[in-house]
């Protein structure tokens, strides 16, 4: 038994100081772009993004926990209106839109504060393509050694869940 104690000791901590080492090498900058091409108007794409409520509806978040609390402030679709949300599966936190250009790009500043407390930009730009619209939604966070490590491991869940979630946009956007 004391043996089984030793080697998963020196397993720990070889883990610990492989995070730790990795934490020195990877960037502490995590950035995270995904794009689709809407088969859809500007407009028809713009009114599923301009504001908080209507994003809720595509998020892929709210997939994840259907029971999560969520609440709204300020004048919907305009700069400094928020959303709350609060969840056993996602955690808690607000995103609050923090610039606007009509027909082209919302900005928005993330503050999570359950489960790890957190701050991250993001924004969802549409670019003419023909008939059709391409969207991109973006993600920027900067991490603190060691938890950078976290932010570069969890890029690609991330990315699968942009993914998700401009894939339910362009359902809803393509059905109008």
């Amino acid at each position: 038994m004391k043996k089984f104690f030793k080697i998963a000791g020196i397993i720990l901590l070889s883990l610990i100081v492989l995070v730790l080492i990795a934490g020195l090498m990877l960037p502490k900058k995590v950035a995270l772009e995904k794009s689709i091409t809407i088969n859809a108007t500007g407009e028809q794409v713009w009114q599923h993004v301009n504001n908080l409520e209507a994003c809720h509806k595509w998020s892929p978040f709210v997939e994840e926990d259907p029971n999560t609390v969520v609440s709204y402030s300020g004048q919907s679709g305009t700069v400094g209106s928020s959303y709350a949300w609060k969840s056993e599966k996602v955690g808690e936190g607000t995103q609050t839109i923090t610039k606007l250009e009509p027909g082209q790009r919302v900005d928005s500043h993330l503050h999570f504060i359950k489960p790890f407390e957190g701050e991250a930009d993001t924004y969802i730009k549409l670019t003419p393509a023909g008939n059709a619209t391409n969207v991109t939604w973006g993600f920027e966070s900067e991490y603190k050694y060691p938890m950078n490590v976290m932010g570069n491991l969890m890029k690609g869940s991330l990315g699968d869940m942009f993914q998700n979630g401009l894939n339910n946009l362009k359902e809803q956007s393509e059905s109008n």
